[in-house]
C-alpha cells in the first residue's frame, strides 16, 4: 500500500509541476503570438487567455490539496513524522493559488474588459491599461515563486526516503 501511496503522490506532483511549466511555458505566452494575434486579435486573445487562466488556478488548487492528502495518508502509512516545512511550503503554496485564483485573475479579467469595452472613455482604458500591467506583473511573479515552490515540493518529494521510521507490518496482521 505504501507502493501506492507514493506513487500516487509523485503522479501529482508531477502533473502539477508539468501543468505549471506547461503553461507558463508554452500556453500563456501561445495566447499572444503572432499567429494567435493574427487569428484573434488582442482583446480576444485575453479574453480566451482569460478563460484558461482560471481553469489553470482551479487544477493548481486541486494539486495542492491532493499534496496535502498524501501528505497525511503517507505520514499515517510511514509512522515518519509529518516534515513541517514541508506542509508549510504546501499550505503557502495552496494560500497562493486560492488568492491568485480567487482575487488576482478575477481582477484581471475585470480589468481586461475595462480596457477593451465600447463604453470605456479613453483615460478609463488608460488608467485601466496601467493597472492591468501592475497587476499582471504580480501575477507573473507569483507565478514564478509558485513555481519555484513546487519545484521544491518535487524534489523534496522524489529525494525522501520511501522506508518508514517503523516496520508497519508488524501492525498489520
Amino acid at each position: 500500500m505504501a507502493t501506492i501511496v507514493r506513487f500516487l503522490g509523485l503522479l501529482n506532483a508531477s502533473v502539477w509541476l508539468g501543468s505549471m511549466v506547461f503553461f507558463t511555458l508554452a500556453v500563456g505566452p501561445g495566447f499572444f503570438s503572432t499567429e494567435m494575434l493574427q487569428l484573434l486579435g488582442r482583446p480576444y486573445a485575453g479574453a480566451a487567455a482569460q478563460v484558461i487562466l482560471s481553469r489553470y488556478f482551479d487544477a493548481l488548487l486541486w494539486c495542492g490539496i491532493l499534496a496535502l492528502v498524501h501528505l497525511g495518508v503517507e505520514y499515517f502509512y510511514s509512522g515518519r513524522p509529518i516534515n513541517k516545512r514541508l506542509a508549510g511550503l504546501l499550505a503557502a503554496l495552496l494560500v497562493v493559488g486560492w488568492a491568485s485564483g480567487s482575487y488576482i485573475q478575477p481582477k484581471l479579467k475585470d480589468l481586461h474588459l475595462r480596457m477593451h469595452a465600447v463604453q470605456t472613455t479613453a483615460a478609463q482604458k488608460l488608467e485601466a491599461k496601467k493597472s492591468f500591467g501592475r497587476w499582471h506583473g504580480v501575477s507573473q511573479g507569483i507565478n514564478l515563486l509558485a513555481l519555484v515552490g513546487v519545484l521544491v515540493y518535487y524534489w523534496t518529494l522524489t529525494s525522501s526516503p520511501s522506508t518508514g521510521r517503523y516496520n508497519m507490518q508488524m501492525f498489520r496482521n
